[in-house]
């Protein structure tokens, strides 16, 4: 007769049940406490498990095209996407987007259920919509354009505290997205210019994951993926107004977002026109005083939509001087400017001057400050009988030091003349051998914080001012 094997904690242990989880289940009681994507949900016997559309009661007694009705017809797009989960392995299942009919979103529910899997019924949200998509935790903020918030998994993420991304956010958007969570809760979210879910809100939360407590460090370079959806220069202005640099008032018409406005008033009344592309270009596209159609401008400029992603009508400073802050190596800061407007300095047409100690003293100050919060920095400025202003600012040590605006030892030297202009030496540039064997020497009266200077530096050619 055979004997029955005594139970051991180990094999005890071996035939515990696994862990189930419920996926909409979980969205369920997410929604008591947040917006999130209308849905209707089904077992693999295709019977109503769970229901959250906007103004319709949750106990409603639907059939199976009865509840795919009448999320269609709540829903902003008319669309609806089916995903399918196993409580036992709840990732990584099948689904379909953006399904127009309830035959079609049928038959994908009916084709899951026979596998045995549970289905969620979502609106469809469009994700190119001009909003972003990301993810805020341990007080950070990451997110990018035209995505899920499974974006973060991807290079060019911005990455931002979570204070300077709100601020940002709410600039650009007219509204502070619902993302004050603790610091230890993991939130999956998008936000959109148009509102939607259950709660009829621009915030959508996808996912909440409370874990031990953390704190993160934000990254913030640009250019990213949002800096380049809203303009490179326009992301830069963005973040010093995030951190208490003053930032001319300025309207930003873009080419993916609504029109919007940031800064302060400086009180002139004047406008300057200045063209804000998806990456950085010194002096390639129009800044100029005095209005001109932005739209024109664009399209003139940047016929197929791809260089220029938006212009600021920016309100002018009543300049006393102008000009350009880099920081060089061993944190050395190099300052130079001229009185009253710099347009011509930086685009080589006026050699710079010596400023008084009262306008560096203000120069140096203001970087300070930015330096604090987010390192080396290199900015240009304007200063008028009050304050110093910003009108463009990036990230990020230069090796520019002295008459030196990038080093090297290079063989040959080849010198290059101011007055040919900037995009002669662009062609220049893209003409010189890969490596450092070849420098460039400018001949001329410009400054090293000038855009021939960004163009030599973005280029990491040896280069210096004769």
């Amino acid at each position: 007769m055979a004997r029955t094997p005594m139970k051991t904690a180990g094999a005890a242990q071996s035939r515990r049940e696994p862990q189930l989880q419920f996926k909409d289940e979980v969205l369920d009681q997410l929604a008591e406490r947040a917006n999130v994507a209308q849905f209707v949900s089904f077992s693999p016997r295709l019977e109503l498990r769970f229901a959250r559309i906007r103004g319709v009661r949750r106990d409603a007694a639907w059939s199976l095209a009865e509840a795919i009705q009448a999320l269609i017809e709540h829903s902003g797009e008319g669309l609806v996407n089916v995903r399918s989960f196993d409580p036992i392995q709840p990732k990584g299942n099948p689904f379909k987007r953006e399904l127009r009919t309830v035959e079609t979103a049928i038959d994908n529910i009916r084709e899951y259920a026979a596998q045995g899997l549970y289905t969620i019924v979502n609106e469809a949200i469009d994700v190119n919509d001009g909003g972003v998509s990301g993810v805020s935790y341990g007080g950070l903020l990451e997110f990018g354009p035209g995505d899920t918030p499974r974006i973060v998994e991807k290079p060019g993420t911005v990455s931002l505290p979570l204070d300077m991304g709100l601020r940002i956010l709410r600039n650009v958007y007219g509204f502070t997205p619902d993302l004050r969570y603790p610091v230890e809760t993991r939130v999956e979210f998008s936000i959109h210019p148009l509102r939607r879910g259950v709660l009829r809100s621009h915030t959508i939360i996808w996912e909440l994951e409370k874990t031990g407590a953390v704190q993160l460090e934000a990254n913030p370079v640009w250019p990213n993926l949002f800096s380049q959806h809203i303009g490179d220069k326009v992301f830069g202005l963005l973040v010093a107004d995030a951190i208490g640099l003053p930032v001319p008032h300025s309207t930003v018409v873009s080419r993916k977002v609504a029109t919007f406005q940031f800064g302060k008033r400086t009180g002139t009344g004047d406008r300057w026109i200045r063209t804000s592309p998806t990456v950085q270009a010194p002096g390639k596209f129009t800044t100029q005083r005095g209005w001109t159609d932005p739209y024109a401008l664009m399209a003139r400029e940047d016929p197929q939509g791809t260089l220029i992603a938006s212009v600021l009508d920016q309100e002018g400073v009543d300049a006393q001087y102008s000009g350009a802050a880099v920081s060089g190596p061993n944190d050395d800061l190099t300052i130079e400017g001229v009185s009253g407007f710099g347009d011509a300095f930086m685009v080589g047409q006026a050699a710079p001057e010596e400023l008084p100690h009262s306008v560096v003293k203000k120069v140096s100050v203001a970087y300070k400050m930015a330096a604090r919060r987010l390192g080396p920095v290199r900015f240009e400025w304007v200063i008028d009988a009050q304050r110093l202003w910003i009108v463009q600012f990036h990230r990020g040590q230069t090796m520019t030091s002295r008459g030196t605006i990038y080093p090297g030892n290079p063989r040959t030297w080849m010198e290059f003349r101011v007055e040919s202009g900037l995009e002669a030496l662009r062609l220049l540039i893209e003409e010189l051998p890969s490596g450092d064997q070849t420098g460039v020497i400018i001949i001329g009266q410009v400054g090293v914080t000038s855009h021939f200077g960004d163009l030599l530096r973005r280029a990491r050619i040896p280069s210096r001012v004769a």
